[in-house]
């Protein structure tokens, strides 16, 4: 049992003995016994999917410009002292550099494509997000998909604008056989073959 602090005691002196709700309240408050409710789950995941939408269409955004090579719009969506983390790549630490090696090793070469099921969000509270998800490669020039890799993004919610601030770019290989073969049949069921 909860052994009942100095303060507590004098309170529930100074009520009447017929306490009103708030009073009640009051003296589970003191105790620390009673909390202020979160919101509720219900809330909660309209928070979550909401914020899934807006990191899903940042998503779509920052990778079409990627692939379109439009690095004027690509370069918006990055802090100017991001941090970009590539396992086979190294590491860079600010936006030009990042903008400047998508144009040397990606731009008219590689595209990126996000491997459906796979992308969750998570709230950084008072900052932003955190994107994770895997994708995939495929070379423009022949349109096939050699490989896949797992990435984190943090994204930062500051003056109404989502900037990414840290990248992790990781696990980096080969499609197997399966996944290329699954690939194919996807593509040709939905008509894009």
């Amino acid at each position: 049992m909860r052994k009942v602090g100095p303060a507590l005691v004098r309170l529930k002196q100074a009520l009447p003995m017929r306490r009103s709700p708030a009073a009640v309240a009051v003296m589970l408050v003191a105790a620390g016994l009673l909390a202020p409710l979160p919101a509720s789950a219900g809330e909660e995941a309209v928070d979550a999917a909401a914020l899934t939408r807006t990191i899903t269409g940042l998503d779509d955004q920052v990778f079409d410009a990627y692939n379109r090579c439009d690095l004027e719009t690509f370069a918006g969506y990055f802090s100017p002292t991001v941090e970009f983390y590539h396992d086979s790549g190294g590491a860079t630490f600010d936006r030009d550099t990042v903008v400047s090696n998508t144009r040397k090793y990606i731009c008219h070469k590689v595209r990126r494509e996000r491997v459906p099921g796979t992308l969750r969000v998570y709230p950084i509270k008072n900052f932003g997000a955190i994107e994770e998800g895997e994708h995939r490669f495929c070379e423009v020039a022949t349109g096939k998909c050699e490989g896949s890799a797992k990435f984190v993004m943090v994204w930062q919610h500051k003056d109404g604008q989502w900037q990414m601030t840290r990248v992790l770019s990781y696990g980096h290989r080969a499609l197997t056989a399966a996944e290329k073969a699954a690939l194919e049949t996807a593509l040709e069921t939905a008509g894009t073959k």
